[in-house]
């Protein structure tokens, strides 16, 4: 994958959770918000725990911050999302159990 199309995967991965999580806040009034800048987006819970979502781009992978701990992510094309390297969870499944185990907000990312 070139840097453009890694950049512009990243970038629309990070448009379709603040999506989610903007449906979620007004559809379901969520405990839940999130602020993006700098390439990076914030989830912040009620609790004042945080999960942050960057990139890395000199070796393609998106990586996730959590009270559980750091993950990294390679873009699958087969499958059309983001892998954990080190679980082999794809990144709407993790961040769905993140957001419920760190905030109680159940979100549904897929």
């Amino acid at each position: 994958m070139t840097e453009a199309e890694f950049l512009a995967r990243y970038q629309a991965t990070l448009k379709h959770i603040e999506e989610t999580v903007e449906a979620a806040i007004n559809n379901d009034d969520a405990a839940i918000d999130y602020e993006s800048g700098n390439d990076m987006l914030t989830l912040s819970f009620s609790n004042k725990s945080v999960a942050i979502i960057s990139r890395q781009t000199a070796i393609s992978q998106l990586w996730l911050a959590a009270r559980s701990g750091g993950f990294h992510f390679d873009y699958q094309p087969d499958l059309q999302t983001w892998v954990c390297t080190s679980t082999a969870e794809t990144l709407p499944v993790m961040l769905q159990s993140i957001c419920r185990q760190q905030g109680g907000v159940d979100i549904a990312f897929a």
